[in-house]
């Protein structure tokens, strides 16, 4: 039985059926997460009361990313000439920018540092040519890939905001869980995929958190639900 308190974000639905059975995905509301929360303090106000035996939670990296500092005011970035440089030279999807603006290519040189983003660079431009895409961010890893910049559907003050990846989010994860005494995931979520970035116990199961988040349920506009429950969902056999 699904419990009737939590609403899904319009255009998802709460249950979704996968080949780890059906579960149901209750996106849990908060206030706009900032800087100098914590984040147990968060957990404690929202989710534990809400939580059962054998339930789940699953964590947006970007409020992890913001709790730890590492959302940036894009006014206080410097771009460097070779952020400007590189960023020209990037895929730029539908569902964010990526590392395709000067601001988020200069969080990413920072964060790989510029030998290593050189040779990503070299490397990726010569697949180009023969039509191989995604080598860039395979060679420069998660913390990349994870970088994100301000949008007009991202919440206010976020959008005018860059982040970076969290730091360490295996071991957050893992903080957390004993914090609550249930399972964690971190995950990068938008609306064409989701990543595990970090996990609680390292026996989770990747495919099961990219699964069960293939819609997105917890949307990346100002739904304020960067925390989901997950829960089994009993079903007539």
């Amino acid at each position: 039985m699904l419990e009737t308190k939590f609403i899904p974000n319009e255009g998802k639905s709460l249950t979704i059926e996968t080949k780890f059975g059906m579960h149901a995905r209750y996106p849990v509301k908060t206030h706009v997460i900032m800087k100098e929360d914590v984040p147990e303090d968060v957990l404690d106000k929202y989710v534990i009361s809400e939580l059962k035996e054998g339930d789940t939670v699953f964590i947006s990296e970007k409020i992890i990313a913001i709790m730890q500092g590492r959302a940036f005011h894009i006014d206080d970035i410097k771009p460097s000439k070779l952020a400007r440089f590189l960023c020209k030279f990037v895929y730029k999807p539908d569902y964010g920018i990526g590392i395709g603006s000067p601001v988020t290519m200069e969080l990413c040189v920072r964060e790989v540092g510029r030998v290593k983003i050189l040779f990503a660079a070299f490397i990726a431009g010569i697949c180009k040519l023969f039509g191989k895409r995604g080598v860039f961010y395979n060679i420069c890893g998660m913390d990349a890939r994870a970088i994100d910049g301000p949008c007009d559907y991202t919440i206010p003050p976020y959008n005018n905001y860059a982040k970076m990846a969290p730091l360490k989010p295996n071991e957050v994860a893992a903080k957390l869980s004993k914090h609550i005494g249930h399972d964690v995931y971190i995950v990068d979520a938008n609306d064409i995929a989701c990543t595990v970035l970090g996990k609680s116990n390292p026996d989770l199961l990747d495919e099961f958190g990219e699964l069960i988040f293939a819609d997105n349920p917890l949307d990346q506009s100002d739904q304020q639900t960067p925390i989901a429950i997950i829960r089994p969902v009993e079903t007539d056999s």
